[in-house]
């Protein structure tokens, strides 16, 4: 081996370690920290989360705990990280970071001004599904079946608030239908009960949903996105599917209260969009979420937040969905 490749040899040895010292540099934490996903078990932010928190943990040298707070439609959940300490020892994952202050009157924090942008885990496209039960094959069955039994089928949401419920009011809006929106406890809940037949209709994200899809729990009807997934190629997207105005995605900043130190916040960053990075593959698989470049300062991860607040503010109205 001449001197030119054991020099490269040992730099790639080295690299890991070089990066996670790089990512470190201004702070290392010195006890686990906390990543609170505002919704149960089994839905997309707890799925993404746990993804991401063990690869940003070696990186970080110590344990991401991933703690489940439910309730009211991520409410509790970010409230209780917008009032913790602001040292970095508790981050938030949320994609309804956006949506509940369009759909929910008194939010007890506010959505930009109490959180720092930590970064981005991904996007992923929401899908209209079925329970096996219903008769209904494609996108447009289900509408003309639902048009022929107004009020008769539920609609599954993840609760008030909710990326699932901005989707659900979007589907009703355009597919001129009445079904009755049924909000649950979580991603996780909301697809048990369309396996269940609890439920007969739900816009589920696709973490949530796409091992129930893969494994026939759920019939999916349509991807809420102008082409089809990588993640399931089989699935029409919304135009194919004959909705064209049903697109909706849901996307995960990962932030941390307001006011923790600039280089608290730079560590934190760098070790998630290192694990980000690393779990690309992993994502998509499991989540059907694709990481995207342009969110790396904090600045661009709540521009992110504000457009979406914006961008699902103009759909539940035009939806003449008002927050309650």
């Amino acid at each position: 081996m001449t001197i030119r490749r054991r020099t490269l040899a040992l730099a790639a040895a080295l690299a890991p370690s070089v990066a996670r010292a790089q990512a470190t540099q201004g702070w290392r934490p010195d006890r686990p920290i906390r990543l609170i996903v505002p919704f149960a078990p089994g839905g997309s932010n707890d799925i993404v989360g746990r993804i991401v928190a063990e690869a940003a943990s070696q990186t970080l040298g110590q344990p991401i705990i991933v703690e489940n707070r439910a309730g009211a439609g991520s409410v509790i959940g970010t409230e209780y990280v917008a009032r913790a300490a602001p040292d970095g020892y508790t981050v938030l994952i949320n994609s309804s970071q956006s949506t509940v202050p369009a759909i929910v009157a008194r939010v007890p924090y506010d959505t930009l001004k109490d959180f720092v942008g930590v970064g981005v885990a991904g996007f992923s496209p929401h899908v209209l599904v079925v329970s096996p039960r219903l008769p209904a094959q494609t996108a447009k069955e289900l509408v003309a079946l639902l048009k022929a039994n107004p009020g008769r089928y539920n609609l599954a949401t993840a609760g008030i608030g909710s990326g699932v419920h901005v989707a659900a009011e979007l589907f009703r809006s355009i597919a001129q239908a009445e079904v009755e929106a049924v909000h649950y406890r979580g991603g996780g809940p909301s697809v048990a009960a369309l396996v269940a037949g609890e439920a007969q209709v739900g816009t589920p994200t696709m973490a949530s949903s796409i091992g129930q899809i893969r494994g026939g729990g759920v019939r999916a009807l349509a991807v809420l996105s102008e082409q089809r997934s990588p993640a399931l190629p089989d699935v029409p997207s919304a135009p194919e599917a004959g909705l064209p105005g049903l697109i909706h995605e849901e996307f995960f900043p990962i932030l941390a209260p307001a006011g923790t130190p600039a280089p608290v916040v730079a560590a934190l960053g760098a070790a998630f969009r290192g694990a980000i990075q690393q779990s690309t593959e992993k994502l998509l698989d499991l989540a059907g979420v694709a990481p995207r470049a342009g969110f790396d300062a904090p600045e661009q991860v709540m521009a992110l937040v504000r457009d979406g607040v914006e961008r699902y503010t103009a759909i539940l109205r035009a939806a003449g969905v008002q927050p309650e």
